[in-house]
């Protein structure tokens, strides 16, 4: 099954908008909805009116833009961020004293996916990948059970060996405790040339996730284009509830 996810939702406007416009021509099948920000309402009232599968876009990094967020809950995020965007390997770092404020965080955005949706996620991942940073995994913060985005996926000799280790105990660790695809991949990194018909090869016995950020011209382009819709036409596609 090919899982085509929309991330962003409810981020902003215009990602927003972006992604509705690919749902309503059946490009995608479902989004990951971002909390406790300036779209987050409206879009929810989109998602629902539409029965849409929507999971929880976890956000760490980007401030908080919607008033309603507690006080508390924006200095913990701030605290995480700072930590986060330090630099590039803060991901695979572990923080101890973040611990507190990661479970903070990661539980106001969950309870507040409740309000807004008045159900739970259908799956959860992170904005920027976030989701799998150390503190994250080391601590399982998420619920155990619940369908988590993994680790990407990459094609022989595409990654370094200590890059390819890595994410295997990324996954790994996830697997101890949650349910997965197969495989994971960017739409971004796969427009070009082969590799789009590999995954869908791959999708035709397993499950896989083609994130997607169709606010990028680019990429809302080729979900809108003919040639996608040949591509995948015949494909079993659904969301994460399926998996």
């Amino acid at each position: 099954m090919l899982i085509i996810n929309a991330d962003d939702w409810g981020g902003w406007k215009t990602a927003t908008d972006a992604a509705l416009a690919c749902q309503e021509k059946g490009r995608i099948t479902s989004v990951s909805a971002m909390v406790f920000m300036e779209d987050s309402a409206r879009a929810a009232d989109l998602a629902k009116a539409r029965g849409m599968d929507v999971g929880l876009h976890v956000n760490f990094t980007q401030a908080f833009t919607d008033a309603r967020c507690p006080s508390s809950v924006v200095k913990h995020q701030d605290r995480i961020g700072k930590f986060l965007r330090r630099k590039k390997a803060a991901l695979v770092l572990y923080h101890p004293l973040l611990n507190k404020s990661f479970r903070a965080v990661f539980q106001a955005q969950y309870d507040e996916f409740l309000r807004l949706y008045g159900k739970p996620p259908t799956h959860i991942d992170g904005h920027q990948h976030m989701h799998l940073c150390t503190n994250m995994l080391l601590k399982r913060v998420i619920p155990k059970g619940e369908r988590v985005r993994r680790s990407f996926s990459f094609w022989p000799g595409e990654k370094s060996l200590p890059n390819r280790l890595y994410r295997r105990w990324v996954d790994g660790r996830l697997k101890q405790s949650y349910r997965l695809t197969d495989y994971f991949f960017a739409l971004s990194q796969n427009l070009q040339g082969k590799s789009l018909e590999r995954i869908v090869g791959l999708s035709k016995d397993g499950n896989v996730e083609l994130m997607t950020h169709p606010e990028k011209p680019a990429e809302q382009a080729f979900l809108m284009s003919e040639d996608f819709l040949k591509i995948t036409q015949a494909l079993p596609m659904g969301g994460y509830a399926l998996v």
